[in-house]
């Protein structure tokens, strides 16, 4: 595996030239630079430990040689946006400088932890200088209360060489203990783009997450356009297949050097999103001002950055924070950000221009409602302080409410895991298509079941109660109990659905009911539906409306007779009792098996009309137990005889 090593220092204190005594290169690409002796934009060198990349796994450096000059912070932050371990360069002589503690701050908010102290030009003092061993204590000073603390320290000279070879070791030991762990696929975050003559856009960037191959089609965002690697590079040589992660560049088919800039990124995964939402936890800078509500701050993540709006979590007596000390809130950006959970972001002050602190994305796509509305601590506090990728996992759901199979696989590709591993460990439930917090499906289901048995016992009468009774307690329990989730209008009818295949609820038709709960009906309503069942036995019944005028059967009582089964009705004004309908349609197909059956036949053969051998034969056609032809009613699919 490659590792990423940015640099970091103050202006004119050596970074460029220790690179070019380590590796041989001038990471000063520009003529400019050259011209000047000062680095102004990110310059890139590599070199390969001894032993040989072949030998021992993790044995390739690249190195990101950023500027020195408090000027070109911006460019210095895209260069450490993306690396995996900090170079930081001071110089012996004059100790550390105002870049030296700013960079050494940005690292800090990026969260980078490992990496090496160099004490460069240390020919400039002589031996006997007392700077020799009172720099290396102020420098372990200064890295003390950072993200830094502790890492090694080398002191070198790159005109001489002394130390070089202790420096060496150093970074050779760098390279077997740190490693690029990131999960969810391949992502390059653009920080270069040209265009070479007869081949088209060139993008590089720092790769990680997972190697890319030749003709391997990659996701640009924020945009979303899917683009081809054309070819691959790797320290200027061409490959198939790139390493896992390092220093790569991708000639990109189907897009020109228009549509790239440098901030986008190339993902080859469902982790990354265009996001102007992100939830956040922050670690204000130490020394800088506070940070407020409604705050504007500079957002630095990847190598994109764009201008955002602050919203801070509330909690009892103020800002929110998680366990860690961090503060909680969300971030409402101008541009998109190709973004992730868990990626490092840095904030820094638009004017005058300051650090104001860093941190790590907790949700890439958090609802828009939750980021509108006044921040509710414990949710986003329950993501901060998860620990472990189930416990994070249910902890997005609950302040979800419910995630999409798509938001589900982004952010299981970041824990590494399966979506329905993740949710069997963490007790989060299946709804439809999406996953659920279940705290939240109970409360909706004991109110679907409530309201459900409330209607029927304002009517006992009734069949049933409409479904979207059911649903729409079900989604109004869905809103009450998770404020501002992304819950849908399918989720309470996946919810309802889900009652009836556990038995909470019984479904009859366009109802639903309490399971085995019938309704009750008066005596006199019992009679009436009885005697109408009877006038409906003989083959030639009267009309329906006539036959339950005449034994007062009331319009409930004929709908019960229907839901029960207990009459057939074949037209508005036409029915059957259940037996005659069922005997007639045996006689139908009876007749059927000895060849075409024609309406005249049917109607000679049971002594009826024209009228009630044509209704029968039609509604056995719709139910598929005969089948029209030309020659007359055939047996169809679903008779039991064909």
């Amino acid at each position: 595996m490659t590792l990423v090593v940015g640099t970091a220092g103050h202006i004119d204190h050596g970074k460029t030239a220790l690179l070019k005594a380590l590796t041989g290169m001038d990471a000063d690409r520009l003529p400019e630079e050259q011209r000047r002796g000062m680095t102004i934009d990110l310059g890139y060198a590599y070199m390969t430990l001894p032993g040989g990349p072949d030998e021992t796994a993790g044995r390739e450096l690249d190195f990101v040689d950023v500027p020195g000059h408090d000027r070109l912070v911006g460019n210095m932050l895209v260069g450490a946006g993306e690396i995996d371990a900090a170079l930081l360069v001071v110089a012996a002589d004059e100790g550390a400088q105002a870049q030296t503690i700013e960079h050494l701050g940005l690292l800090d908010a990026l969260g980078v932890d490992d990496g090496v102290a160099v004490l460069t030009k240390l020919d400039l003092l002589e031996p006997t200088d007392p700077r020799r061993s009172t720099r290396p204590i102020e420098l372990r000073a200064l890295l003390a209360p950072t993200s830094l603390a502790g890492i090694p320290l080398v002191a070198v000279s790159s005109v001489s060489g002394e130390g070089l070879d202790a420096l060496r070791a150093e970074l050779a030991a760098l390279a077997e203990r740190a490693a690029n762990s990131r999960h969810g696929g391949p992502r390059l975050a653009i920080d270069r783009v040209f265009a070479v003559r007869g081949r088209g856009a060139v993008v590089t960037g720092s790769l990680r997450g997972g190697p890319v191959a030749v003709g391997q089609t990659l996701r640009l965002e924020p945009s979303g356009r899917p683009v081809r690697v054309r070819d691959a590079q790797v320290h200027g040589v061409a490959v198939e297949t790139t390493p896992v992660a390092g220093r790569v560049a991708l000639n990109l088919a189907g897009v020109t050097r228009a549509d790239l800039a440098r901030g986008m990124a190339l993902v080859g995964g469902p982790d990354v999103r265009a996001t102007r939402r992100l939830l956040v936890a922050v670690r204000p800078s130490r020394d800088g001002r506070p940070l407020r509500d409604g705050a504007e701050v500079r957002v630095h993540l990847g190598t994109a950055e764009t201008i955002a709006r602050l919203r801070l979590g509330h909690d009892v007596g103020g800002p929110a924070h998680s366990a860690a000390g961090e503060l909680l809130g969300a971030l409402s950006t101008t541009d998109a950000l190709p973004a992730a959970l868990d990626d490092r972001i840095v904030l820094r002050w638009p004017s005058p221009a300051e650090t104001a602190g860093g941190g790590r994305v907790l949700d890439a796509a958090p609802p828009a409602r939750l980021v509108r509305r006044r921040l509710e601590a414990p949710r986003i506090a329950r993501i901060a302080d998860a620990a472990g990728p189930a416990a994070r996992f249910g902890a997005l759901v609950q302040a979800h409410g419910a995630l999409s199979a798509d938001d589900a696989a982004a952010i299981a590709a970041v824990l590494g895991a399966d979506p329905a591993v993740l949710a069997s460990t963490s007790s989060v439930v299946r709804l439809g298509d999406r996953w659920a917090d279940p705290l939240v499906l109970g409360a909706a289901a004991r109110a679907a079941v409530d309201a459900v048995a409330a209607a029927q016992s304002v009517d006992p009468s009734a069949p049933g109660v409409a479904t979207s009774v059911a649903r729409s307690a079900a989604a109004a329990a869905m809103r009450r109990a998770a404020p501002g989730a992304s819950f849908r209008a399918e989720d309470a009818v996946a919810l309802v659905n889900a009652l009836v295949e556990r038995g909470e609820l019984e479904r009859d038709g366009d109802v639903v009911r309490t399971p085995g709960l019938r309704p009750t009906r008066p005596a006199a309503t019992e009679a009436a539906m009885a005697r109408l069942e009877a006038l409906l036995l003989g083959p030639t019944p009267p009309s329906l409306s006539d036959a339950a005028r005449s034994v007062g059967c009331p319009p409930e009582g004929i709908r019960a007779l229907e839901s029960e089964a207990r009459i057939v009705r074949l037209e508005p004004d036409l029915a059957y009792a259940a037996p005659t309908f069922e005997a007639m349609a045996a006689r139908a197909v009876a007749l059927a098996q000895q060849g075409p059956l024609s309406p005249a036949t049917f109607r000679d053969a049971t002594g009826t009309s024209r009228k009630y051998a044509l209704a029968i034969l039609e509604e056995l056609d719709g139910r598929g137990v005969l089948r029209r032809t030309a020659d007359g009613h055939v047996l169809g699919p679903r008779s039991a005889s064909s």
